[in-house]
């Protein structure tokens, strides 16, 4: 089992914002975690990297490849983010710098956790540019975010998950800021490296829509809480929780929306 997160809780502020959720993410598994804004699914992200803001209390367990994660120290977690587990945020924008060329934020991780020369970081950079379907690899990674349109910094976020080959890839919203085509070409990336290498993915969005088309198994939060779990499918066909079928609702709506759903 590649995580198995136990009575997970975050409190901040000694406000509750997790409230004891558990699930498990086998090897080469994509597992969604969905829910509205402020359900808790961002903060369950963040405390999968130990990314969670210094006043954040975390209790429970969070065992990954038989490593007790929760309560590990922020220069133990460096160890454990990118070369283990890679995350991809909602906004490449904010997420990537503007001041740095994209090869060079491409390869970030391989440079930290291992030692590169310049040439080296350079062909990386082309190769993973290629990996994740960025046009002429070779300029763009000379590029910068801002030069390089919303789709392409998405791409390039996730070359930069991928670098140094983790074992589990967390994408915390990674199509809401873009438009229909392109959020589909980044969820086909998704399947395609999952399925390519094995790679287990935690995918989290508050678009069942969205949820459906990449993974194969989903707990839903409302409240901090888990309120539903099981196959995608069977949640799809039977929702029970009152948040599930909102959510249910809302990604047939949108589907009617598409022209191709329309008779």
């Amino acid at each position: 089992m590649s995580l198995v997160v136990s009575g997970l809780s975050i409190s901040i502020g000694g406000t509750l914002v997790v409230d004891d959720i558990s699930f498990s993410v086998p090897d080469g598994q994509r597992f969604g975690i969905i829910g509205e804004s402020g359900s808790g699914k961002s903060m369950t992200a963040l405390a999968l990297l130990g990314l969670l803001p210094e006043e954040a209390l975390v209790t429970g367990s969070i065992l990954y490849q038989d490593r007790e994660l929760v309560g590990l120290r922020d220069r133990d977690f460096a160890a454990v983010r990118g070369d283990q587990i890679g995350i991809v945020f909602q906004e490449p924008q904010t997420a990537l710098s503007p001041l740095r060329r994209l090869g060079a934020q491409m390869t970030a991780a391989l440079r930290i956790h291992y030692t590169l020369s310049r040439a080296q970081a350079q062909e990386a950079a082309i190769d993973l540019a290629t990996r994740v379907g960025l046009p002429n690899p070779e300029s763009i990674v000379r590029a910068y975010p801002h030069q390089v349109s919303g789709g392409q910094r998405q791409r390039a976020a996730i070359a930069a998950a991928i670098a140094a080959g983790p074992d589990l890839l967390v994408a915390d919203e990674p199509t809401t800021a873009l438009d229909v085509t392109v959020q589909a070409e980044i969820l086909d990336l998704f399947r395609r490296l999952s399925e390519e290498g094995g790679t287990s993915l935690i995918f989290i969005t508050h678009d069942l829509a969205v949820l459906r088309q990449i993974a194969d198994r989903m707990i839903v939060l409302d409240g901090g809480r888990v309120v539903e779990q099981g196959s995608v499918t069977s949640v799809l066909r039977n929702p029970q929780h009152p948040s599930t079928r909102a959510l249910v609702a809302a990604a047939h709506a949108t589907a009617w929306k598409r022209p191709e759903a329309r008779p």
